[in-house]
């Protein structure tokens, strides 16, 4: 994968503050890192996330950091009991986690695969998300998942799912969707620090974006959106992947007088209601871009929100510009128009607009 340049990484009002471009995957790594040395209580769990040891010195190799890099190194630095390979089962290390968090470690899991989530489907519904419910509140389940999701990269039909609503549906679990490298480093902190359990998803074609990070420690309030562009003609609402399509859609329109606002929600469950409704009351129009397949998807939890309380404000329909609702196909031109594309969310503004 070739590395990308963010269209926006924070917007105006940011010069000045110490900070560096970085790589989505290297923010990514140091913020594992630095909230390791916070706090002695995280540790990592996945598949090949150490790369193993010297038969002999049992010293650690070179570590690859798994498929996507993410540990790379760090087993170096706190060693294997906080850097735990785990065998290939994902319910029964996902089972392990929940339990490690409920005797207060902070686990966070490396999914590798978003599609594996399926796998350790009954221990995210039945146990992560319910322990605290079901105590009465006298649990805590201090428990941090990830893994990537989307299609895109060749990855075929069983490693290129973006089903975030699957996961957003159940109550007692938050998800978040960062979109670039300053909300992966806000969103990881505060995910890792949070004492629910929470899923943050990455977009595999993030992970060579780069953008300006501060270097100054933050958080990411969870279940916050932002805007990454102001505009009076219609909205645009992405998640992940999906708010960098928007704002490239977005300053395509702008050279033909059509100023979009475009919000990127960054957390799915819960989700920013306010900022939907905001921009939907100053645009008047709406389009909701997701990467998900359009039967009960974000998206289609977005419009029904805007439709119950800001009907009023509507203008024209809500329009959605999501994935056919198919697996995702391997072949790299009928992979290419499975995604949600810049040129979908220009030609469906037009047509809201009346300009096509």
């Amino acid at each position: 994968m070739t590395t990308q340049k963010s269209v926006n990484p924070l917007g105006p009002g940011y010069e000045g503050v110490p900070g560096e471009e970085k790589r989505f995957r290297d923010v990514f790594r140091d913020t594992l890192r630095a909230e390791m040395i916070r706090d002695e209580d995280v540790f990592l769990m996945g598949e090949d996330i150490s790369g193993g040891f010297d038969k002999e010195t049992k010293e650690p190799l070179d570590a690859w950091g798994g498929p996507f890099a993410a540990t790379k190194g760090l087993v170096q630095e706190f060693g294997p009991e906080r850097i735990r390979d785990a065998p290939i089962s994902e319910a029964g290390f996902v089972g392990a986690a929940v339990g490690s968090a409920l005797t207060g470690l902070r686990p966070v899991v490396d999914l590798m695969y978003f599609d594996f989530v399926t796998v350790a489907f009954d221990q995210l519904l039945s146990n992560a998300a319910k322990s605290r419910y079901m105590f009465g509140g006298q649990t805590k389940v201090p428990l941090t998942l990830f893994a990537r999701s989307g299609a895109g990269t060749g990855h075929a039909a069983q490693h290129s799912e973006s089903f975030y609503s699957m996961l957003a549906h159940i109550p007692g679990l938050k998800v978040v969707v960062p979109s670039d490298p300053y909300s992966v480093k806000g969103l990881l902190a505060a995910a890792i620090r949070d004492d629910d359990p929470v899923f943050l998803i990455n977009d595999k074609k993030l992970i060579n974006l780069t953008g300006f990070v501060p270097d100054d420690e933050y958080v990411i309030e969870l279940g916050k959106g932002r805007y990454t562009r102001r505009g009076d003609d219609v909205t645009l609402v992405g998640m992940s992947y999906t708010s960098i399509a928007c704002q490239q859609a977005a300053e395509m329109l702008a050279t033909e007088g059509i100023e979009a606002e475009v919000i990127d929600m960054m957390s799915l469950s819960p989700f920013d209601e306010d900022i939907l409704l905001e921009s939907v009351m100053n645009t008047n129009r709406v389009v909701i871009v997701d990467e998900d397949t359009p039967r009960a998807s974000m998206a289609s939890e977005f419009a029904a929100i805007i439709a119950d309380k800001a009907f009023d404000y509507l203008d024209a329909p809500v329009k959605r510009v999501t994935a056919p609702h198919s697996p995702v196909p391997y072949n790299k031109g009928l992979e290419d128009a499975f995604i949600p594309q810049p040129a979908d969310i220009i030609t469906t503004v037009r047509k809201l607009l009346g300009r096509e």
